[in-house]
């Protein structure tokens, strides 16, 4: 009887997209919070009477100031999400010290509930305990859905963050940097952003480009109007 050659399916049929890394979320994600707040910023205090200058200054602060706090807020959330997971690695491996019977037992249970007859649960179970750490990483995934070897970088996490925030922010200041600067010019620049943004975003999760840039303007739109209203009602000299 001949051999069969089996291909992997990801070597012909489809590929799966780096999610583990972290970089994709944060960029994202800083991307469209530079975006959104920027252009939320200079609208309110555009709306309140500042002038082109001043809504120079309180972008290009706003930008630093975002920019650092996303990159800071994610290097310390994705680190501490880390710790966490070894903190259960190390509560799993624990207790398959203490109790391994227990162990191999409720991994059986819970291969049966996968739809595996009992026999063959309780040896798929008997086979994996052979080896401890594997064990402890199948119990992982099947108990609480984690992986030790997939934990995002908090550093990659963080840069991404910060370099996708500054792109963000900087778009809608970008009329008032180069001298033509009018609100009305830096709303229509943050929109395309929003849009552009919104689009690539929902390309790369494979979703409908349209529907995601337009979600993103609306999410956008109304954060602006909110910060315009305000800025109106309280003006330069009410701040004053």
């Amino acid at each position: 009887m001949s051999e069969i050659n089996i291909a992997h399916p990801h070597e012909y049929d489809h590929r799966h997209a780096d999610v583990s890394s972290g970089w994709l979320r944060a960029t994202v994600f800083g991307a469209m919070d530079g975006l959104v707040s920027n252009v939320g910023l200079i609208a309110g205090i555009a709306a309140a009477g500042a002038s082109p200058g001043m809504v120079v200054v309180t972008g290009v602060s706003g930008l630093i100031a975002g920019a650092i706090s996303m990159a800071l807020g994610e290097f310390t959330s994705v680190r501490t999400a880390n710790e966490q997971l070894d903190a259960e690695v190390r509560t799993e491996r624990e207790a398959h010290t203490r109790n391994p019977a227990g162990e191999q037992a409720e991994l059986a249970l819970l291969f049966e509930r996968l739809g595996m007859q009992e026999e063959v649960a309780r040896v798929a179970a008997s086979q994996v305990h052979t080896n401890s750490e594997q064990a402890v990483r199948v119990h992982l995934a099947h108990e609480l859905g984690l992986s030790p070897e997939e934990k995002p970088s908090p550093w990659v996490a963080a840069i991404s963050s910060l370099l996708s925030f500054s792109v963000g922010a900087l778009i809608p200041i970008l009329p008032f940097l180069f001298g033509f600067g009018t609100l009305g010019w830096g709303l229509a620049f943050g929109g395309l952003g929003l849009l552009l943004a919104g689009g690539l975003a929902a390309r790369t999760t494979r979703r409908n480009w349209l529907l995601g840039a337009v979600r993103q303007l609306t999410f956008g739109g109304i954060a602006v109007a909110v910060t315009y209203t305000i800025g109106k009602l309280l003006g330069v000299s009410a701040i004053g």
